[in-house]
């Protein structure tokens, strides 16, 4: 009986001993990246678009047999586009889920909640889509996959100036919200350059819903073009209003309209152009690849910030390839020497960790009865 217990416990041993080996050589054939997301409030669309980018590639990536047989996990934490949560969950992931790497948030004010955290820490996070300038002023440890908005501040004014041959711009816009007020002042900026007349520049708080009394002014003005840099939820509702008071004139914008849906705008956002980090019909093998796989999956098709998401992961990939390594310092260095086509552009950064690339206008349109981004024009600011 002895020597049958020695077994006994011999073998429940060996057991334990070879369950958690194989525990150990999981965790260690698996990158575990972190993200950070609204993907419940009221931007959701941008948060939720974005996961569906990552995990596309996270899937395509593992199927092809990972990075160095290392086979991507994505953990994502929702923010509901609250700074307040955005640090909450940025710490869940890297106290619990013990990530290196964040991917997040979405808006510029809860992605900059946690980039000195991040910095401090020497966590990698990539901002997909947080367009403010200040994102990567917190250190060397934080990248963004979207160009900043100042660029595209400028691309707009350039794009109005040149493209749709306007002379006198009137501007509505937030006055508390940085991501609007730092287009505004970019826009004046290059529209004005060329030669361009700002004619009437009103402004609004976030959360108002009634336009109308800027909208007088402005319709008194003149204009030959409006700029509304906002979300498109706002977008939609002050289009909805300029519309009904007789404003016909061509409208432009930031990517933060892209979101417009049959749901959520009509006939009021046609005539409307806005730049933004990918066209879906562009003719790049890229895009065309990455356009089919995501409609495959989802059954949709993908708007910029499904694209961000997915070509910060690729840079991650191949970064860790470049580094032959997921230390973090490491693949910092490695990031920053990245040189490649991606589905949003050729992507190099700056000394800032500012991706260095083209934007894109879109244009507004019905196509077989909904709303649609079709590609306008391809701007380039030197």
């Amino acid at each position: 009986m002895k020597n049958l217990s020695k077994y006994v416990v011999f073998c429940a041993l060996a057991l334990f001993v070879a369950s958690f080996t194989g525990c150990a050589k999981k965790a260690e054939n698996t990158i575990k990246i972190g993200g950070v997301a609204p993907l419940s409030g009221n931007v959701a669309v941008y948060g939720v678009e974005c996961k569906n980018g990552i995990d596309l590639a996270v899937e395509e990536i593992n199927a092809a047999g990972g990075i160095n047989g290392q086979m991507l996990q994505f953990v994502c934490e929702d923010d509901e586009g609250d700074p307040a949560k955005s640090v909450n969950a940025y710490k869940k992931l890297v106290t619990n889920d013990k990530v290196k790497i964040v991917i997040g948030s979405l808006t510029s004010g809860c992605t900059i909640a946690i980039t000195n955290l991040a910095q401090s820490q020497k966590i990698i996070q990539i901002a997909p889509a947080a367009t403010a300038t200040a994102v990567t002023e917190a250190g060397d440890y934080i990248f963004r996959a979207c160009f900043i908005d100042p660029f595209q501040g400028r691309v707009g004014g350039k794009f109005a100036y040149e493209n749709l041959a306007t002379r006198n711009a009137a501007i509505l816009y937030d006055i508390g919200n940085d991501y609007s007020v730092g287009l505004t002042d970019n826009f004046v900026e290059e529209f004005t350059k060329m030669g361009g007349k700002i004619v009437s520049k009103e402004s609004y708080s976030t959360g108002d819903k009634d336009f109308n009394a800027q909208l007088t002014k402005i319709k008194a003005a003149n204009p030959d073009v409006v700029y509304l840099p906002d979300y498109y939820g706002t977008v939609a509702l002050i289009a909805k209003q300029l519309r009904a008071q007789g404003i016909t004139v061509p409208i432009v914008g930031a990517d933060g309209w892209d979101g417009f849906t049959n749901e959520n705008a009509g006939d009021e956002v046609l005539n409307g152009y806005y730049s933004n980090h990918y066209a879906e019909d562009s003719d790049s093998p890229a895009v065309q690849k990455f356009v089919a796989s995501f409609k495959s999956k989802y059954n949709k098709s993908p708007n910029a910030f499904a694209a961000l998401g997915y070509d910060s992961v690729y840079m991650v990939k191949d970064a860790i390839l470049a580094a032959s390594s997921t230390d973090t310092a490491k693949v910092r260095d490695a990031l920053e020497a990245i040189n490649a086509d991606y589905v949003t552009g050729h992507i190099t950064f700056d000394a800032k960790h500012n991706p260095v690339k083209s934007a894109v206008m879109l244009k507004t349109a019905r196509v077989d009865g909904k709303l649609t981004a079709v590609y306008a024009a391809t701007v380039d600011i030197q």
